[in-house]
């Protein structure tokens, strides 16, 4: 596949999966093999992802977990161009579909509560002008809350999601109150916690969720994943998180 002057491919050294990054947009770190490890589905499945970037986390699913189909929203165009690319690469076209839209039209695109799992690596920060300083578009909508706030995030997930359907994303520690009080608001119980932190004694950077439509309360917190990534290699930590033997 030809790549154009800022790309290039990037081995993922697993499953003979390979993609493309756009090295003048945002390129995906170790939040999304993490993200794709924490997503549990079966072969029978239906999945969405919210926001998916160049497809990575989607790609990532289907490798490990083979879901029936996976529909990925990406509201940047070149990201979704890119998305299709890349699943066109890995010969998932039959089951992954990549849709550049806003998720709040996914009722353009998709039926409500007509999924079993949805995932995302939404942006984490509010916007304020000065948090955008130095960054460019693309990055800056992957970052921050311009085209979709945890608010937005949350409403959508629940109305595309089956009852009893799971709900997994990755966001910051410090939102925890914010991210709970709108799960609570729509009927989306935490069931599953995990908390990332760079370097042991460290505090928590990240932490995952799996929220369950119409669950009863009970929530279990993972053992803390202590990433270790001195060198800011995702694509060793991809490996490791997925279960292949390092090579």
């Amino acid at each position: 596949m030809k790549l154009n002057q800022s790309e290039r491919l990037e081995d993922l050294q697993i499953g003979g999966l390979k993609i493309i990054q756009d090295g003048e947009k945002y390129c995906f770190t170790s939040d999304s093999a993490i993200l794709a490890n924490f997503v549990s589905a079966k072969s029978s499945d239906r999945c969405l992802e919210i926001g998916c970037g160049n497809g990575v986390i989607s790609i990532l699913v289907s490798y490990k977990c083979n879901p029936k189909e996976i529909v990925a929203f990406e509201v940047q165009k070149p990201a979704a161009l890119l998305a299709d690319r890349n699943v066109e690469l890995n010969n998932l076209k039959d089951k992954i579909k990549i849709i550049h839209a806003p998720i709040q039209k996914f009722k353009d695109h998709a039926q409500p509560e007509s999924f079993d799992v949805v995932f995302s690596n939404p942006p984490y920060m509010k916007t304020n002008e000065k948090s955008l300083v130095g960054e460019n578009s693309s990055r800056a909508i992957s970052r921050h809350e311009i085209l979709l706030s945890l608010k937005e995030l949350v409403f959508c997930a629940a109305k595309l999601l089956k009852f009893g359907g799971k709900f997994c994303f990755v966001h910051r520690p410090e939102r925890l109150s914010e991210i709970f009080a709108e799960l609570k608001l729509n009927n989306l119980e935490p069931k599953k916690l995990l908390f990332v932190s760079p370097l042991m004694a460290k505090p928590p950077t990240a932490v995952l969720i799996e929220a369950k439509k119409g669950a009863k309360s009970g929530l279990k917190v993972l053992p803390t994943l202590i990433a270790n990534d001195k060198d800011g290699s995702y694509l060793y930590t991809i490996k490791k998180l997925l279960g292949e033997e390092n090579g």
